[in-house]
């Protein structure tokens, strides 16, 4: 397993983490299909261990906490070992303060989580979505205590537009604040929009990319294909609105794709497409989310072996799409960044 910087933080994470998402159940519920009770956490969190995924992602909504409950108990005793990621920022019911991240709605939800958890720290808060009701200095001044406190080890952002989160940065750089140093984002072959503009904002400020969803809700698992229906237990029959969109089209162009490139190196295609997203640029780390063992068993095969050049530039020419405005302009960016070269290369990737 390979670990690696976290933007400009001091903080090394590995390059596959956990998502707990299916971890736990709402207190009264029976555990639905595909929920990881306790014991089987705790089983999946040993197999990351030993393969050296030490790092675990959750949020307080997920389950409502119940997921980072049963995280906390499979990391007793290894607490040490592990690195927790979590988030607040997504109502967690319909009265007022519920959601968002306000000052109130940040403290109570540390508090919370680290009771969860069963922990002292937080070592990777993340802010769930941009509130744009809570001016954004009464934010960064809270997770700035926060951090000041200990009980928050360092802070990122998800789900950010470029410019709440470049605003936020320069906030943090003006008064001193703790900065944003992880970005967890949606990034998958058939979905490269992060390539247009917070890639490179990313690469100039140091912050990493966590990516969320490299399968793109299971769309590149093989399970869809051009003719054929999808197969009964499948979770895209029921929770294909909730998932990023995705044009059938290129959705059945990149599977193709990837077809070609998992039979070429003998893997299969959801590690192929993990393995394509390991070598972007930004890229700190790439959740992986498992139902089971063997899900698990078999993204951890997504490292430890790398793509020919000429299998990325397949991936990525089937995968390529025009970018919106401004982006498209991005070709005159780049042959202007070649008569002036920067230390660092902030040009938006065009395909």
């Amino acid at each position: 397993m390979e670990y690696r910087r976290l933007g400009a933080s001091g903080l090394h994470v590995p390059e596959l983490a956990l998502g707990a998402g299916s971890f736990g159940v709402p207190e009264g519920s029976a555990l639905p299909p595909g929920g990881t009770g306790t014991a089987e956490a705790r089983r999946m969190v040993d197999m990351c261990l030993e393969a050296g995924v030490t790092m675990f992602d959750t949020a307080d909504v997920y389950a409502a906490g119940s997921s980072e409950e049963v995280l906390g108990a499979a990391l007793k005793g290894r607490r040490d070992r592990a690195l927790i990621s979590t988030k607040i920022g997504v109502p967690l019911g319909e009265g007022p303060g519920e959601g968002g991240t306000s000052r109130p709605r940040l403290v109570r939800g540390v508090e919370d989580a680290l009771r969860r958890l069963g922990t002292g720290h937080i070592d990777l808060l993340q802010l769930h979505l941009f509130d744009a009701g809570t001016p954004a200095e009464e934010v960064l001044a809270t997770l700035d205590e926060l951090v000041r406190s200990g009980k928050v080890r360092y802070i990122g952002a998800s789900n950010f537009p470029g410019w709440h989160l470049m605003k936020s940065l320069a906030l943090s750089d003006r008064y001193g604040y703790a900065r944003y140093v992880a970005h967890q984002v949606y990034y998958s072959l058939v979905g490269r929009e992060y390539e247009w503009e917070l890639m490179p904002l990313g690469l100039d400020q140091g912050v990493g990319a966590v990516v969320w969803s490299p399968l793109a809700w299971g769309r590149l698992t093989g399970k869809v294909r051009k003719g054929e229906p999808l197969p009964e237990r499948s979770r895209l029959r029921e929770a294909a609105a909730y998932g990023p969109p995705v044009e059938d089209e290129q959705l059945h162009r990149v599977v193709v794709a990837l077809d070609e490139v998992a039979e070429e190196t003998g893997h299969a295609l959801a590690q192929v497409a993990i393995n394509w997203l390991l070598r972007r640029p930004s890229v700190a780390s790439v959740v992986i989310g498992a139902r089971n063992e063997e899900q698990l068993r078999q993204n951890l095969g997504a490292v430890g072996w790398s793509l020919t050049p000429e299998q990325v530039a397949r991936l990525e020419a089937a995968s390529a799409r025009h970018a919106v405005y401004p982006h498209w302009l991005a070709q005159r960016q780049e042959r202007f960044a070649r008569l002036n070269p920067s230390p660092v290369d902030v040009t938006p990737p065009t395909d």
